[in-house]
Formats: C-alpha cells, structure tokens, sequence
C-alpha cells in the first residue's frame, strides 16, 4: 500500500509560483508513475502532468505547459509540482497519483490511479 501526503498549497496572487510536495511512503515511489491532477469548483477532476519511472519522460496537459514543472526525487520519495505564471483558472485542489499506466493514458483515465492523496488547495486571486 502506498500512502501520499500533499503539501504546499494556498492563496497566491496572479502571476505568483507554487511549489508542491507530495511524500509517499508504505513502499517505493519508483515503483509507479507519478501524477498530479486537480479540481476545480464544479468541474471534474483533470490530469495536469505525469511523470515516468525514470523522470526523463513527463506529460503536461495543455493549460499548463511552460508554465509548471513536475519532478520526483526517489531518494527522498517525494513528488513535486513546480507552478509559475499562476492564473485564476488554476485554483483548484491538487491530488498526487500513482499508477502504473504509462502517463499520457493515465492523466486522462483518473479511474486508472492506483493510489490518490487527499489533496491541496491552490487558489490564485488578488
């Protein structure tokens, strides 16, 4: 069983950055892909970005590429999601996900997670 904890969330202002933390823990974080997605007030929850077991493979849904960054460190068996240029339409509760479909398939079927968190909230506003 694989147990994760997000962190890192809260009011920032337009244009602001983020930084997430997801720790995983009950067994090894290599063992999965990786992902973030989010939920916004009203709307279904949508993949954002996923990452492979080797961290050189990464998916970013289109709404947030060039602007957020996930990355893993194994040793530490935390996830991370870098967010910069941050709009209003990314508030939202962001849940970490594990799974082991490749990322591309899992950020559109969620019912393929293995393994959720329970989610940080992010809201951009002035």
């Amino acid at each position: 069983q694989l147990q994760l904890v997000e962190s890192g969330g809260g009011l920032v202002q337009p244009g602001g950055s983020l930084r997430l933390a997801c720790a995983a823990s009950g067994s090894p974080m290599i063992d999965y892909i990786m992902c973030w997605f989010r939920q916004a007030p009203g709307k279904e929850r949508e993949g954002v970005s996923c990452i492979d077991r080797t961290g050189l493979t990464r998916n970013d849904a289109d709404p947030v590429k060039g602007r957020f960054t996930i990355a893993r460190d194994d040793r530490k068996n935390i996830l991370y999601l870098h967010m910069n240029t941050l709009k209003p339409e990314d508030t939202a509760v962001y849940y970490c996900a594990a799974g082991q479909l490749p990322g591309a398939a899992m950020m559109k079927l969620s019912s393929a997670v293995s393994y959720w968190g329970i989610g940080t909230l992010v809201t951009v506003s002035s």
